[in-house]
């Protein structure tokens, strides 16, 4: 099976991937697999920008979102009168024309991967450039956004021959067998700055500890006062943070968003 393996600790954000599947969609028909796509309105490669924290600790995280390749594809079973199949190399194709009028499968993606063309009535979505992998351009022989990335955050290839070492799905719990995989999917992070009220200057060295039922995780306040507190599981805290010969206890919540808590007076 050919898949994806998009890495976003090197993912910069520059929407390449993007680009080059609207340059080779729009404007371009290629049939059978898939019709013209729109200039405005659809993203088959969909870099999706999601800020995360509270300034001065704010994050952002970039995550390039194709169809999904699912095993299990809930578009498939949504389509009617063999309106999508699966290629070979696993993808499944939306017929552009068996499909016309069947808005029920853009309803079924989860991942919000397929969109509806309203001039042709019909969904459509990436189709891994079935038409290059296919010989439609002796130049180019893989999809248009591997071939557009300057930094090499996706990969391309056999599954079981790409690096998916700490790879996952971006939504395992949709049940739906994908087969995209991710590396360094954002995980939840709490970060502050110490100082000292007394003295009115940062905090340097001070450690700072989170306790949860999920496990206990530690970092030391840098030259600047900031500490980070990375990768943490979805859960309920305590931060004690010891500097200076004094403490300070703060509790926590991961459980919906990440915490950014700005200036802490270690007082």
């Amino acid at each position: 099976m050919k898949t994806f393996c998009i890495d976003l600790n090197v993912c910069t954000g520059c929407h390449g991937c993007q680009l080059g599947c609207k340059d080779e969609h729009c404007g371009n028909c290629w049939l059978p697999y898939a019709a013209e796509q729109p200039d405005t309105g659809q993203f088959w490669m969909n870099v999706r920008q999601f800020e995360r924290g509270k300034r001065p600790h704010v994050k952002v995280t970039y995550i390039p979102t194709p169809c999904q390749r699912c095993e299990d594809a809930p578009c498939m079973k949504a389509a009617k009168d063999g309106a999508m199949y699966r290629r070979d190399d696993g993808m499944p194709i939306i017929d552009p024309e068996k499909s016309k009028g069947q808005r029920q499968i853009v309803d079924a993606c989860p991942y919000g991967a397929i969109f509806w063309n309203e001039e042709l009535e019909i969904p459509q979505k990436c189709t891994g450039c079935a038409h290059l992998l296919d010989g439609a351009d002796p130049m180019i022989s893989v999809p248009r956004c591997f071939d557009n990335c300057p930094t090499g955050a996706i990969q391309w290839g056999e599954e079981d021959e790409l690096d998916l070492e700490g790879a996952e799905l971006l939504h395992p719990e949709y049940g739906t067998k994908s087969h995209v995989w991710y590396k360094g999917l954002p995980k939840k992070f709490v970060a502050g700055i110490v100082y000292d009220p007394v003295e009115k200057e940062i905090v340097e060295g001070a450690k700072c500890t989170l306790v949860g039922p999920s496990g206990s995780f530690t970092a030391m306040t840098d030259d600047m006062g900031d500490f980070w507190l990375r990768d943490l599981p979805e859960d309920d805290w305590t931060l004690t943070i010891e500097g200076l010969g004094r403490t300070k206890v703060i509790e926590v919540s991961t459980k919906t968003e990440d915490v950014g808590l700005g200036d802490i007076a270690l007082d």
